[in-house]
């Protein structure tokens, strides 16, 4: 589509040139292209269209060649991409060797910071504005977070730190909840245009300075103008000072997130302040494209879809889904188990043990650490809290983990969504090292299950047969399995090695959870060029299951090893060190990821990039025992 303005020359100095007209205009040829590129790619697709007139209005007052602006968690920035050198590449948006969905230090100079996890914008915008200090320069440092990310407690400390330090910065809070009708509607909103005013914020400093001059007597006289201001506000607002303003910023707002010129006067306004200012604008997640402004979770990660449609949901299974079902079974008859969550009801399956089991539902918010030391109450007291989050979130509370439920041997069960590769949203969003770092936790058991009836086994035992702390671990998607039957009649079975394939002696691989199928398509590839093996699948991966593998591995000698994870620290090498200790024969050869920073592709393709994929397994194999023959 050949647009108007989107596409052409998009410099600071053209953004500034362009008028009110123009920028409306670009603010519909901008949610176009996202529309039309997100339900053909599959993208984060809500939080972007909430943010278009914010984004043209920082890049009219701002000059992103010099100046930084930091978003945080980074789903929100395809506007800022398009209008900062990507919309010839805008096509490529998470695909291989094509753009990420989130900032990219290396995909262009003019993004600040690498963001894919929440609350860290602040501490980083800081961090930046320090820097331009020590150098003496005078670029200006914008943080850009949304009120989600504001549940996180790193975006606090560093709110404290900023206001205590009186940093010259300015944070922009996107509140996406509130109505702007209601909030931002009549004599609310004139009294906000009057304060986010030039005019009001010269007069202002120009006032508090001339008090400060008078020394005592001045002070004296601020305090009592900021007691009436604060009596003034509760009269007409039933509302006491700000949070912010208590935590040493200047506080501006509410601002009509979608009107451009609104915003574009807020921020010339406060820009040149010489403390840290807090600008909280008001949007609607999904502007503009009705199905997603009706129902923002379920736009708010998307894969392809129709536009015209929306998107459709499937009947398809997934992993997720398996552990949502077979939890909500196993409460209906533990009614010790109560479940957790950290702001992702939705994406791990819980919203719907949140309605059947309400008052057996917590969500924490984004907010990891808290989520687990809660947890531990939990555990404390008696109940089996289950902790559902993403691995590559989970990294946020390695600390809680360890010394607020592992020293204690609390019973609390970690259902670990999103193990391994992700697909699209890239190496901030892999779960690779989540193996690694929970074999390093002490009194934790792990599990890693291979396909929808592994996992309801390995959750019923987690909760109903184990003490202490055990993770589930269970990757994005769907299982390359069909198996989803019931539980086993012996819950124990879930935790001994299992033999999937048995040719012969040559070589013996021991598959972790999903990377059964991957085993399961090397060992026969190989079985056919007249290579035997026997391939064993385990889902019990700490304690490993010592005397069980050793009795599976009799007359074979060459033993490899598979994971979705990172080879330091993995499984592979406590196999290793395992069977070390039972025999010296045991020749082990590790396979796992080598490189974390694998990015956006399909997860098949993310599995070839590592190199363990069934064919690349096949051939390594291959050429290891033909060495050993020779």
């Amino acid at each position: 589509m050949d647009y108007k303005i989107l596409g052409k020359d998009t410099s600071p100095e053209a953004l500034k040139a362009l008028t009110p007209k123009d920028r409306d205009e670009l603010c519909l040829e901008l949610r176009d292209k996202i529309l039309e590129t997100v339900s053909q790619r599959g993208g984060h697709l809500g939080s972007n269209l909430g943010v278009v007139e914010l984004t043209v209005a920082l890049l009219t007052v701002f000059d992103y060649r010099k100046d930084n602006i930091v978003f945080d968690v980074g789903h929100q920035s395809y506007s800022y991409k398009l209008l900062t050198g990507r919309f010839d590449r805008f096509d490529t948006l998470r695909q291989k060797g094509g753009i990420s969905g989130f900032p990219r230090i290396n995909e262009s100079p003019y993004d600040s910071f690498d963001t894919g996890h929440s609350s860290t914008s602040i501490s980083a915008a800081l961090g930046m504005a320090r820097a331009r200090d020590l150098d003496k320069k005078d670029n200006y440092v914008v943080a850009v977070i949304g009120d989600g990310a504001m549940t996180g407690g790193l975006s606090y400390e560093a709110l404290n730190d900023a206001g205590h330090s009186k940093t010259k910065m300015i944070i922009i809070l996107n509140d996406n909840e509130m109505s702007i009708d209601k909030n931002v509607g009549g004599f609310s909103r004139y009294l906000s245009g009057v304060r986010i005013s030039s005019g009001y914020i010269s007069a202002k400093h120009t006032t508090e300075s001339f008090l400060k001059k008078l020394g005592i007597v001045g002070r004296f006289f601020i305090k009592v103008i900021l007691a009436i201001k604060d009596f003034l506000r509760f009269i007409l607002y039933r509302k006491k000072p700000s949070m912010f303003e208590d935590l040493g910023l200047n506080y501006y707002g509410p601002v009509d997130g979608h009107n451009t010129e609104d915003l574009i006067k807020a921020l010339e306004a406060v820009k040149d302040i010489n403390h840290p200012v807090l600008i909280h604008i008001v949007t609607k997640k999904g502007k503009g494209y009705a199905p997603a402004e009706n129902n923002p979770a379920d736009y708010h990660g998307v894969g392809p879809f129709d536009l015209s449609k929306g998107v459709v949901k499937t009947g398809k299974g997934s992993y997720t889904s398996a552990f949502a079902g077979a939890l909500m079974d196993i409460a209906a008859s533990n009614l010790k188990v109560v479940a957790v969550t950290a702001a992702m009801s939705q994406g791990t399956g819980l919203d719907s043990f949140s309605m059947k089991f309400p008052t057996r539902f917590f969500d924490c918010g984004i907010a990891e650490g808290h989520c687990v030391t809660m947890a531990g109450g939990l555990a404390v007291k008696g109940y089996v809290p289950v902790v559902a989050i993403y691995s590559s979130f989970l990294q946020r509370a390695y600390d809680e983990m360890i010394t607020d439920v592992c020293f204690m041997n609390l019973h609390v069960v970690f259902a670990i969504d999103r193990a391994g590769f992700v697909g699209p949203d890239g190496h901030t969003h892999h779960g690779l090292i989540d193996l690694s770092y929970l074999n390093s936790m002490v009194n934790m058991t792990v599990f890693a299950p291979r396909d929808y009836k592994d996992l309801r086994n390995c959750l019923d035992y987690a909760i109903n047969k184990c003490e202490g702390p055990v993770a589930v671990r269970y990757p994005r998607g769907s299982s390359p399995f069909e198996s989803a039957g019931p539980l086993y009649e012996n819950a124990e079975d879930c935790i001994k090695p299992h033999i999937a394939q048995d040719y012969g002696t040559d070589f013996a691989i021991i598959s972790i959870g999903k990377m059964c199928s991957e085993a399961d398509f090397a060992t026969s590839a190989l079985k056919s060029k007249g290579i035997k093996g026997r391939h064993i699948n385990l889902a019990c991966v700490k304690p490993l299951p010592k005397k069980e593998l050793d009795e599976q591995l009799k007359g074979i000698k060459k033993v490899f090893t598979l994971e979705e994870g990172i080879i330091s620290g993995g499984v592979g090498e406590a196999i290793i060190r395992a069977l070390g200790t039972i025999s010296c024969d045991y020749d082990v050869t590790a396979f796992a990821v080598k490189d974390t920073l694998i990015k956006a592709s399909s997860p098949e393709d993310q599995l070839k990039t590592a190199g363990i994929d069934g064919e690349s397994i096949r051939d390594k194999i291959e050429c290891i025992l033909m060495q050993k023959n020779v």
